[in-house]
């Protein structure tokens, strides 16, 4: 079941990621972001690095996604106009990515080996030492981050306010 359900969270991840290129409203494209975060979350679980699954859920799909969906409520981008592709785009493009694509598997398969493939348990460590240490070693420096993200978060506030006279 490991590799079936490898490939399907590394399929939709890839499918998000090309579906947030291809969409032309940024809502869509940041929802399709959103989806790649939780693919890349649900490989990192397969792995065994539950914190690190965690914090892409929490981090990433959470709070960065806000901020971005903030900030482009805050700009007011609405869809982005289609305009002509050039005529070397459009005959060379897709040539040029199936070469790409054939040069990358074949590159890829001569450098792994079918064994090679990580599995789960292969990281040391829990998640309570990295807690641990995160919360001990580390305090000072993650306080003043999650300060500077406060101040961030106010002054699109600020930015966002409406004056009114």
């Amino acid at each position: 079941m490991y590799p079936l359900f490898f490939f399907v969270f590394a399929t939709a991840a890839v499918g998000f990621a090309i579906n947030l290129l291809v969409q032309r409203h940024p809502i869509h494209s940041a929802l399709s972001l959103i989806g790649v975060m939780a693919s890349l979350a649900s490989l990192y679980l397969m792995l065994g690095a539950e914190f690190i699954a965690a914090v892409q859920v929490i981090v990433y799909a959470g709070a960065i996604m806000v901020l971005f969906v903030f900030v482009i409520m805050l700009l007011n981008a609405g869809e982005e106009e289609r305009t002509d592709r050039s005529r070397l785009a459009k005959y060379l493009g897709m040539p040029l990515f199936l070469v790409f694509l054939v040069t990358l598997a074949t590159i890829l398969s001569r450098q792994f080996s079918p064994n090679s493939m990580v599995q789960f348990g292969d990281f040391p460590g829990h998640t309570a030492d990295i807690g641990r240490r995160l919360f001990q070693n580390f305090l000072l420096p993650f306080e003043v981050v999650s300060i500077l993200i406060l101040i961030a978060i106010v002054g699109a506030v600020v930015l966002a306010r409406k004056e009114t006279y």
